[in-house]
């Protein structure tokens, strides 16, 4: 369990606040609209109405004490800006902003920001690569071009086993689980073989799980 700051609850952090209320963490939200803190009351730890672009309203949070901050302020990027730059000056352990554009990312980093996401320009990728590709059923990008995806597996693999096809060997990739028949299997033989209707997770680089899957994006 973790505690986190987040401040701005429009879409995307109503959003994060319900995942991390999911997860069970200690959240603190602030927002200067009591409006957009009323729907978000009953996932969240405490709450608080203000400006986090005042320095004075920063220090009483005490956001030393969090585990996580996050900036997740979308319409007004110079409140953003501020509230990551005071949230840093003031002893924030790790800071995530938001932003919707690269120029954004780099002025953001540059003022305190341990890291910045993209919501819109994430989703967007997510949904052309699961949606626009016949074998892609869902992925999760990970930093330094490294992936993991579930995949339909080819119609090549069918009647062969790993160890015939020599995944990790030849494609360089890892198979972290299969699914026959919509149930998991997360231990297997090197000599089990797939079956047509298989799906297969796997972990490994971009270039490589594009490659072997013949996958565009």
């Amino acid at each position: 369990m973790k505690s986190v700051l987040v401040i701005g609850i429009g879409r995307f952090g109503y959003h994060l606040i319900d995942q991390l209320n999911k997860a069970g963490d200690e959240i603190m939200a602030v927002d200067s609209s009591e409006e957009r803190i009323n729907p978000i009351l009953g996932m969240v730890t405490s709450s608080l109405i203000g400006d986090a672009t005042d320095e004075h309203f920063i220090k009483s949070l005490g956001v030393e004490n969090f585990d996580v901050c996050f900036v997740a302020i979308g319409d007004k990027f110079q409140s953003s800006l501020e509230a990551t730059s005071l949230l840093k000056e003031n002893g924030a352990k790790y800071v995530v902003a938001r932003a919707s554009r690269s120029v954004q990312e780099k002025f953001l980093l540059r003022n305190g920001a341990d890291s910045v996401v993209f919501p819109e320009r994430q989703l967007a990728e997510w949904s052309a690569i699961r949606y626009c590709s016949a074998t892609v059923l869902d992925y999760l990008e990970y930093p330094g071009e490294y992936s993991i995806f579930e995949v339909k597996v080819p119609d090549n693999w069918i009647g062969k086993s790993l160890a015939d096809l020599s995944i990790r060997n030849k494609l360089h990739l890892n198979v972290l689980s299969i699914k026959r028949s919509d149930k998991p299997i997360l231990e297997f033989p090197a000599d089990l073989v797939f079956e047509e209707g298989d799906t297969v997770t796997v972990f490994g680089a971009d270039k490589d799980i594009k490659k072997a899957f013949g996958i565009n994006y």
